[in-house]
């Protein structure tokens, strides 16, 4: 494959600088975090009723749990960068 002059530069046009913010970061993290939640939701109401298999509900509490996980690690992160920032000298 031949990288042509014209394809680089559209690349590199489309591509995001690391040092610019993503708007939509904290936003899209807090809706994947809210689907994973619902989706175990469903699939354990659909469990009691005989709807899903006992695989799929044993799937989606461990992908709950995993997410509930990730969420109060960086929570308990986020709080201690701001009691060390609270604890730096003026």
């Amino acid at each position: 494959m031949e990288i042509t002059a014209s394809f680089a530069a559209q690349g590199y046009l489309k591509s995001r600088p690391a040092t610019e913010p993503d708007g939509n970061g904290l936003f899209r993290v807090a809706g994947d975090f809210a689907k994973t939640l619902q989706q175990g939701e469903q699939t354990a109401a659909a469990a009691m009723t005989g709807g899903a298999a006992p695989h799929a509900l044993v799937q989606a509490l461990s992908a709950s749990e995993l997410a509930v996980e990730t969420a109060v690690t960086v929570r308990d992160k986020v709080v201690e960068a701001y009691q060390d920032i609270l604890r730096m000298p003026v």
